[in-house]
């Protein structure tokens, strides 16, 4: 799964710098950055892992959170802090390690099969006997077909956040019994794992209750796990799960597990104070306020995390590819990445991929194959495309004056320090760039409705299963292609590659055709950062955990 952040940059992280930090550079702002930068991205996990018969029962966890306007994170409107909040009191069946490796929950499955038969991949999952949904009803091949069913595709009126994969499957069957599932899919399907990490109650799988019943709605009654809502507090935000009387599998360790609705500032006064166990410290200034304090540590590591700068083609302005590349041009990231990461000796590669990540095998650097930096160039492709220099030096054409707007999100310092950057990289090339304010709140429908031209927006990968998102990022019809970018020939591209069932194969055609949906010069990669937390002493499993989501009945505290 790949979850779409719910909060902007500014509530992730925020730094106090000033926007001259984007001049002096001496980079191309296409590669790496300087010599002493690595040639990866950190692969590193820091969690405290902590067997479960090590952990003590009881206690509480407490942290910065809150439940999303869309609670279903199958939908498109789905957010990364919909997916967490899910996990909390829904089934969580398939897990990776922090590497990636595949892990099956034995209380959910018990048996695991995989076949191929005439070229097609069949998939055998034995349901545990005692699984059952919070209301009574049994966990059986019914919830793996209805899952299937409200995310293929096949029905338009699912909001489904993706249908790649789901509709590669051409049958979900009854086994030996209705504790198993038989999933047949035509051809091969390396990814599949991710498809019934989680699953939906056959109830939730309507259209209606898809799409509406979990907004601003915990449904905790087609829910099922260790833990189930205690609170769901409409008002303030918060949330607290408690331990579920009706789950048959590993007792929860914790007594509760609380999210409180707090803006990231107040997160780390709250963490100071004792308030939270654990709390989000990927900047300079939230590091230093937390750093060395008494009875806990810092715990960093990697980030599945990807930052991209995306351009609405929709846009009048930005309609003109010409105009989208001259920008991607004149944009000096890595003076972007060192806004972001000042203070915090962190360093990594500039992004050379928004399916990929640099520490993962296959991946390959397809920025820097289809762009450099250069305002020079962008000055000229300006020329070329009939954008002559204004008497103000804002270009114009066809009495209009190349203006383009720019969301910025909240007040964090980083996220200014970012828009002035940026408006002072395009002001020589002849783009002045519009800075529009917007409410937090309003991030999801800036970004569903398109209410944009220019905005940071970023993705948190759940799975190692990167090249699987490559049309959800570029394919012209997918909602989720936030830039609308791309056309029916390319998507034929893409999908083609999804259909190849070697791997390395199908990894070096993702590749290529990252390459050409680059050109479109819709959407750049920016950075990724750190994953870096501070953490009371003692919590078990909590940490920089790469692509590992740690089962709910193991986070807890250590003897």
């Amino acid at each position: 799964m790949r979850a779409r952040l719910a909060l902007p940059v500014a509530l992730i992280a925020a730094i106090s710098v000033t926007a001259t930090a984007c001049q002096n550079s001496t980079n191309d702002g296409s590669g790496s950055g300087s010599k002493d930068t690595p040639s990866t991205a950190s692969g590193a996990a820091d969690y405290n892992p902590t067997p479960y018969e090590k952990i003590k029962d009881g206690g509480t966890y407490t942290t910065v959170g809150t439940f999303d306007e869309q609670g279903n994170p199958f939908n498109v409107n789905g957010t990364l802090t919909a997916s967490r909040v899910w996990a909390w009191y829904n089934a969580n069946a398939i897990t990776y390690s922090p590497t990636g490796d595949v892990q099956y929950n034995p209380d959910y499955f018990t048996d695991v099969k995989e076949s191929v038969e005439g070229g097609n991949q069949k998939v055998v999952l034995t349901i545990n006997a005692k699984a059952t949904f919070n209301d009574g009803t049994p966990i059986d091949w019914k919830a793996i077909e209805a899952t299937w069913k409200a995310n293929n595709g096949s029905n338009k009126d699912f909001a489904a956040s993706t249908t790649d994969g789901y509709d590669k499957i051409t049958k979900v069957e009854r086994g030996k019994d209705d504790k198993q599932a038989v999933i047949t899919f035509k051809g091969v399907y390396p990814f599949w794992s991710t498809l019934f990490s989680t699953f939906l109650h056959p109830k939730a799988a309507t259209v209606e209750n898809f799409n509406k019943a979990y907004v601003k709605k915990a449904r905790p009654e087609w829910g099922a796990g260790p833990y189930t809502v205690a609170k769901w507090d409409s008002h303030s935000g918060n949330i607290t799960f408690e331990r579920n009387p009706k789950w048959w599998g590993k007792k929860g360790k914790l007594d509760k597990r609380t999210y409180v609705n707090l803006e990231s500032a107040a997160g780390v006064n709250a963490f100071k104070n004792g308030q939270l166990d654990y709390v989000s410290a990927v900047t300079a200034e939230s590091l230093k306020q937390v750093k060395g304090l008494k009875g806990t540590e810092i715990r960093s590591g990697g980030s599945p995390f990807e930052y991209s700068l995306h351009f609405n083609t929709k846009s009048p302005l930005l309609a003109d590819k010409a105009v989208r590349k001259a920008i991607q041009e004149s944009v000096d990231r890595t003076q972007i990445a060192k806004i972001q990461f000042q203070g915090l000796d962190y360093k990594e590669p500039l992004p050379g991929s928004a399916v990929l990540y640099s520490f993962q095998k296959g991946y390959q650097d397809n920025v820097a194959a289809v762009l450099k930096y250069g305002p020079d160039q962008a000055k000229k492709d300006l020329d070329a495309a009939g954008w002559k220099a204004g008497s103000d030096g804002v270009r114009e054409k066809d009495g209009k004056k190349l203006e383009i707007g720019y969301t910025l999100l909240g007040d964090g310092p980083l996220d200014k320090a970012t828009a002035g950057a940026l408006t002072a990289m395009l002001k020589p090339v002849g783009i002045r760039l519009d800075i529009k304010k917007a409410d937090d709140a309003d991030f999801a429908s800036i970004l569903n409705e398109r209410k944009f031209d220019l905005i940071i927006s970023g993705n948190r990968s759940m799975d190692p299963f990167g090249i699987r998102y490559l049309c959800d990022t570029y394919c012209s019809d997918r909602d989720s292609n936030l830039t609308g970018a791309g056309s029916p020939e390319l998507d034929k591209e893409i999908r083609a590659a999804a259909d190849i069932a070697d791997l390395d194969k199908q990894t070096a055609e993702v590749n290529r055709v990252e390459q050409k949906a680059l050109q479109e010069y819709a959407q750049l990669p920016l950075f990724s950062g750190p994953s870096t937390y501070s953490v009371k002493k003692g919590l078990a499993n909590v940490g920089a955990t790469i692509f590992y989501s740690p089962l709910p009945e193991t986070v807890g505290w250590e003897k």
